[in-house]
Order: structure tokens, then sequence, then C-alpha cells
């Protein structure tokens, strides 16, 4: 039997999940305000503080190690990494930009676990500022629903039964 799952997806819900964040500590005035609205998005979708673990690293480029390892400890259902990259005058920004992205790829392809690409990649500081601004349009608030959305969906397809929207 043939079930659908792609039907648009409910409200993102914490429903028991456990999630971390983990926040590069570089351009802290930037990735401080991602972090504020992922914890806020949490709380929205029904996160009780204990289920919300935040982890500072040094640098976006960090992100992907600290990522994989709190997918391995089992602790968590999702991860969201928060950094920012911004573009300067060497190449080093699409270095460190491509190594984030690939990194947190394969920790979430290795370890099944959801892990969320809230890493700002922009030409300016005022455009990771304008990026981390107030309420749901906060790169920070959209990495934190997708992760929850995502441990949902693989929730659901690791469940016997069909999930609920494909019924």
């Amino acid at each position: 039997m043939t079930h659908r799952v792609d039907s648009p997806p409910a409200p993102a819900q914490m429903r028991g999940l456990r999630v971390a964040l983990i926040v590069s500590r570089y351009h802290a005035s930037v990735t401080d305000r991602l972090r504020d609205a992922a914890r806020a998005a949490l709380r929205e979708a029904g996160a009780v503080d204990d289920a919300v673990t935040v982890v500072a690293v040094p640098g976006t480029f960090e992100l992907p190690l600290a990522a994989r390892h709190a997918a391995e400890s089992g602790r968590f259902d999702a991860i969201v990494c928060l950094g920012c990259v911004i573009r300067g005058e060497t190449p080093h920004f699409e270095f460190i930009a491509s190594a984030v992205a690939h990194g947190i790829t394969a920790a979430s392809a290795e370890t099944g676990i959801p892990i969320a690409f809230g890493v700002l990649t922009t030409n300016t500081f005022d455009e990771a500022v304008g990026r981390a601004g107030e309420g749901p349009a906060n790169k920070g608030w959209e990495a934190a629903l997708a992760a929850v959305e995502l441990a949902q969906v693989c929730r659901s397809l690791t469940r016997e039964e069909p999930p609920e929207a494909a019924r």
C-alpha cells in the first residue's frame, strides 16, 4: 500500500522533542539574535526550557563537529546550527561557507538526526543584521522550526503506521 506524505505540514510542534542549538560566538551581535529567535520559535512551538540546550562554539567553522557530537550523543531529536559568515576581501568566505555547509549536511546524513542550517552567508554586516531581525523572518527562527518539522517527519517515517497527514 502506498501512502502520500506530500500534504502541507502541520505547524511545527515540539511534542517531546529535544533540540540543541549550536551557536557560533563569532559575530555574536548577529548570532545572539539568531539564537534568541530560535529559542522564541521553539517556545512558541511548545518547548519547555529543559528541552532546549544551547552550546556555544568559537566560530562557524566549528559548527559541524559540535553538531555531529550532539547528534551522536543520543540526547537530541534535532539540532540547529547558527552562525554568520560575512564576505571579505579574500576567498576565505567561500572556503568557510562551503566547508560548513558540507560538514553540516554530512553530519545529518551520517547520524540520521535532522540538523538545520541556520548559517547566514552575507555580503555585508548590514545584510546579516537584516536577516537576524525580530520575529518569524529571523533566519534562526526559520531554522529552528525547520529542524522541528524535519524531526517530526523522520519520526513519522520510522513508525509502522502511516503519518496522520497521509491517511
